[in-house]
């Protein structure tokens, strides 16, 4: 693999630094296509989901809870307690 230049490197120092803001803001996208979503892609929207929280260290029972509850308002509730912290 070669090495990256000073200015790649920059871009991925910042990509991982703003990791966590666009997380949220996928998350709050997600949200509100949740609401519109029915069948298959609603199911696959709820993977994305789980997976968007674990990567921002929502403890797992909490994940496993509100993805099995398939509810779209636990879900902006947890967003809303996310984005108070950050």
């Amino acid at each position: 693999m070669a090495e990256l230049t000073k200015y790649q490197q920059s871009i991925v120092k910042n990509y991982y630094e703003n990791l966590d803001t666009a997380l949220l803001q996928r998350l709050g996208e997600q949200v509100t296509d949740l609401y519109l979503a029915e069948g298959k892609k609603r199911a696959k929207l709820w993977e994305t989901i789980e997976k968007s929280l674990v990567k921002l260290g929502v403890p797992k029972t909490r994940v496993s809870h509100v993805v099995k509850s398939d509810d779209a308002r636990q879900l902006a509730t947890l967003l809303q307690e996310l984005l108070a912290k950050d």
